[in-house]
């Protein structure tokens, strides 16, 4: 069976739904207006091959226009327009392949009918240099980026040097590639440790950036070598259709340490987490840094007296309201802690800078939304994370200047939260967070980027992040990523939340509720009619 497939804004004229599913094999289907062809699309179900008969295409047009692709140099949305981009699937891609392709060319498809600008993708390590250093396969990505410029969508590249697994909603598991992970067998301290010698393989310690420790090369040269590779292997992409490159700094791909690790029941939410500063290369530059400040007993480890996991700030020494987090000792170990964090990101970021340069695709980092506690004068959970904020000192503000230096967008999380949503007893105030985030970056002029941290559906998530996307308070944000694509997503009522939510960003902000027959820009069509949960299509044809 072929399933042919015509326009490039909204689409799919479907006969027979039986076999036309979203991603994870839901049986949910969704039906577009039909639109005069630019492009034809044939998708074959044998041998899912994908093939293109265009016309004069977007991209095509994109070339003849007039385009300064200087890395930094943003434009801003025209009246205060925010692109919306949506997460796929974290197993999109598996070695060498694009996963469920036809699947996923039908959810594009609908995002595309929605408004959405694009999608944001994880471009795995763990996948691409699985086969030794500097052996690399693209080929998964290569299918999925020329079916999103094909449906003239846009793409956010995450360079993803973690491992998926282990994280909220890390619902697959790839692990760094095998020949780096033989590397920490020989060699445990590769890996980040916490003060009971627990050693944690989601990311290599920070402490070993520039030394040879991966055979012969230093992490950060990987990392570059890495996106060297990514750029030549898509150079004719960047700019028009990969517009963002998102340079992963450490766990779930965010400049923090893995101070709250859930696997296996390790940290548990709200706890304040553990400092990651026990592998010997982390030891050795804390002991380095005492000594040559005259102070040798600071260099001896982290604080004695800074509890574990799960405990509440108020049951250790060190962040308790009076605690040594604020005593001579305690400025210069967490001064020293969120300054290797700091030089982290500098390092990798003035690779990715100089990789990029020219492009005309924008670089982001990701900085994690860690607000539990934050009421507390220590901030805890922060500071074991490398986020050196308390109540008397702003930890963001030198992240936003540290990657405003290098023109690199931050993306923030937990947008959609409110206060109010959160438990008393963990002391959160997520909305007091990115409004201090928001104001940082505006004081450093630093572009924002957001996302949410959770998987929400709701329209009170929606109008939480209309809300902080304006810059009422700080920066208002230039873009915003969904979490996630899957099958909940393309439910009826959730499904029409999200067409509200992208024309509400995408036309400035004004909230507005979409006529079941929507014609003014996606021709979408919304006249859901929902039987035991799937959705039955007016307009559609699979042929």
């Amino acid at each position: 069976m072929a399933l042919t497939l015509r326009s490039s804004t909204s689409f799919i004229n479907i006969k027979d739904n039986t076999s036309f599913k979203t991603p994870d094999d839901f049986s949910s289907t969704v039906g577009f207006a039909q639109i005069k062809p630019p492009c034809q699309l044939r998708a074959k179900n044998s041998s899912t091959q994908v093939s293109w008969a265009e016309g004069k295409t977007s991209s095509s047009v994109r070339k003849n226009e007039e385009k300064e692709k200087v890395h930094g140099m943003v434009a801003p949305h025209p009246h205060g327009r925010v692109p919306i981009f949506v997460m796929l699937p974290l197993d999109t891609v598996s070695i060498g392949s694009l996963n469920k392709p036809r699947a996923m060319l039908a959810s594009l498809m609908a995002l595309k009918s929605a408004g959405v600008e694009g999608v944001m993708v994880d471009v795995w390590w763990g996948l691409v240099e699985k086969d030794g250093p500097l052996k690399y396969n693209w080929e998964g990505y290569a299918e999925l980026i020329n079916m999103v410029q094909k449906l003239g969508l846009k793409l956010q590249a995450v360079m993803s040097f973690h491992q998926c697994g282990g994280n909220v909603g890390d619902s697959c598991s790839i692990p760094l590639p095998p020949w780096v992970l033989e590397e920490i067998s020989k060699n445990p301290d590769l890996v980040y440790t916490d003060r009971s010698g627990r050693r944690n393989p989601e990311y290599i310690s920070l402490g070993c950036d520039s030394l040879p420790v991966l055979r012969g090369r230093t992490p950060v040269q990987v990392y570059s070598d890495y996106m060297r590779s990514f750029r030549e292997r898509f150079k004719e992409y960047l700019g028009d259709v990969i517009v963002e490159i998102q340079v992963g700094m450490g766990p779930c791909g965010e400049l923090r340490y893995p101070s709250y690790p859930e696997s296996n029941g390790t940290w548990r939410f709200p706890g304040i987490g553990e400092f990651q500063c026990y592998d010997k290369y982390m030891r050795a530059s804390l002991a380095a840094t005492a000594e040559a400040m005259g102070k040798d007993n600071w260099g001896r480890g982290g604080p004695h007296d800074a509890g574990q996991y799960n405990q509440f700030p108020e049951d250790t020494g060190f962040f308790r309201k009076d605690g040594t987090w604020n005593s001579e000792y305690g400025q210069f170990f967490l001064g020293w802690y969120s300054g290797k964090l700091l030089d982290h990101g500098e390092n990798i970021l003035t690779a990715a800078e100089r990789i990029f340069q020219g492009t005309g695709a924008k670089l982001s980092g990701k900085v994690a939304g860690i607000h539990w506690h934050y009421k507390t004068r220590s901030h805890a959970p922060e500071l074991t994370a490398g986020y050196y904020n308390t109540r008397h000192r702003d930890g963001y503000l030198p992240i936003a200047r540290m990657l405003g230096k290098h023109g690199v967008v931050l993306n923030f999380t937990c947008m959609e939260m409110r206060d109010g949503e959160q438990p008393d007893e963990a002391n959160c105030s997520p909305q007091g967070l990115v409004t201090q985030v928001k104001m940082a970056t505006k004081t450093a002029r630093t572009e924002l980027a957001g996302e949410n941290a959770l998987e929400r559906y709701d329209a009170g998530a929606y109008t939480q992040v209309l809300a902080t996307s304006r810059s009422d308070s700080g920066n208002g944000l230039s873009a915003f990523t969904y979490l996630r694509l899957n099958k909940r997503l393309f439910e009826a009522d959730n499904w029409r939340n999200l067409v509200e939510f992208v024309r509400s960003m995408t036309e400035g902000g004004q909230i507005t509720r979409l006529p079941d027959s929507d014609r003014i820009g996606t021709d979408l069509y919304v006249g859901f009619i929902k039987q035991n949960k799937v959705w039955k299509i007016k307009e559609a044809a699979l042929v």
